[in-house]
């Protein structure tokens, strides 16, 4: 048995002292169970193989959960039924995070350049333009600047008294003041967030980053404690491993958190890292995907198409790395798709996303207001499946 951190609240050392006990006298039954899980995903991976459907999600249903924990690499259908049908949506569809009862408008509004490239009174003006256009996803974290991006959110939320129409995430690990993931990082950063946002609640944490120097455990029992106190509603993980999110599936049989989202790196200059075990994992476990960086730092937007675009500022000095022939066939691309459906590269690269399977809402932001019109556009497109392929074979 692990011995547990002895900084813990007598609460949470109860919890993970219950927890340890648990796994430690039912070892036999935790490997015979998670033989079964790993048994139940390969056939469920044999079976979609075999599947003539090219895909189970269209817009508006909602990911099936799963207790698997994981399966061998396989080629999964990636792209959504209805793509066959042409024409924009005149109804944009919530769509269920996970495993959650949250349903959210399908883009997620990316807060990290708040306080930061967008000075306090833009910001506010761009969550007005957000949720005037039916957006209620935001998606935060307690590092960005310093946690200035979460003071303005709770400012927002106050003036507007709208809290409770909003999904709020937010993630934790990452600040100076409480880094990592032991259990008294976790507590004193879920409760300055909350003072931040000036709210109660959480609607979805993530794990920031995994943090190989603490038990996950650990790190889950003390989720467990501010579940039950009513202070976060679900659990996320952000730049998790595949393997890590199997081993944490594991442990959810003895009745810790499961994570119901993953955020992770996913665009169409970025595809590798998202599109091998990790998409097989989450789509096993009935994950719901938020890729961030959807616009690769506003590359796809295609206001850098040459280096003569390029500045000194730090998006532009990350989006330099796109500007080669590979990136200006991808623009290429999405020019034509775009011109297609009279809209912009940039609707045109989160509407791809949207149209892979277990994405849920791609992680955007916009520095100024009229920016978040092109943001929102994308989930009423709808790509066919030429366009899909095109996008597909330009980006490989």
């Amino acid at each position: 048995m692990r011995q547990m951190p002895q900084l813990l609240p007598l609460r949470l050392r109860e919890v993970v002292g219950r927890r340890a006990a648990a796994a430690a006298a039912s070892t036999n039954q935790a490997s015979a169970a998670e033989s079964a899980a790993l048994a139940e995903s390969a056939s469920r991976a044999s079976a979609l193989e075999q599947s003539d459907s090219i895909g189970t999600q269209t817009i508006g249903l909602e990911p099936v959960g799963a207790e698997t924990v994981g399966i061998e690499t396989a080629a999964l259908p990636q792209l959504d039924p209805a793509l066959e049908r042409t024409g924009p949506l005149s109804i944009i569809a919530p769509r269920r995070i996970g495993e959650s009862d949250l349903a959210v408008y399908p883009l997620s509004l990316g807060a990290s350049v708040f306080g930061w490239t967008a000075d306090g009174g833009t910001s506010l003006r761009i969550l007005d333009r957000f949720a005037s256009l039916g957006g209620n996803f935001i998606d935060t974290a307690d590092s960005y600047v310093g946690g200035r991006s979460e003071v303005l959110i709770g400012t927002w939320m106050r003036e507007r008294k709208n809290r409770d129409a909003m999904v709020v995430a937010t993630k934790v690990g990452r600040h100076h003041e409480n880094p990592g993931l032991g259990s008294v990082s976790i507590v004193r950063a879920v409760e300055a967030s909350l003072e931040r946002l000036q709210t109660d609640h959480i609607d979805l944490l993530y794990f920031h980053d995994d943090d190989p120097d603490v038990p996950i455990e650990d790190s889950l029992a003390t989720v467990e404690w501010l579940i039950e106190s009513g202070k976060v509603r679900y659990l996320a993980a952000s730049n998790f491993s595949a393997d890590r999110l199997i081993e944490a599936r594991i442990l959810s049989a003895t009745g810790l958190p499961k994570f119901v989202a993953v955020q992770t790196q996913y665009n169409l200059m970025h595809r590798t890292e998202f599109e091998s075990a990790l998409r097989i994992v989450a789509s096993a476990q009935g994950l719901a995907v938020m890729p961030y960086y959807a616009l690769a730092n506003g590359f796809l937007t295609g206001k850098y198409r040459s280096k003569d675009d390029l500045n000194a500022d730090a998006r532009s000095i990350r989006a330099a790395a796109y500007v080669n022939r590979r990136g200006q066939r991808v623009l290429a691309a999405l020019d034509r798709v775009a011109a297609e459906h009279e809209s912009s590269p940039a609707s045109v690269a989160l509407a791809w996303l949207l149209a892979k399977r277990n994405v849920v809402a791609p992680v955007a932001s916009a520095s100024r207001p009229e920016q978040v019109d092109a943001l929102m556009l994308a989930a009423g497109i709808r790509l066919t499946r030429a366009q899909m392929l095109e996008l597909d074979r330009v980006s490989e």
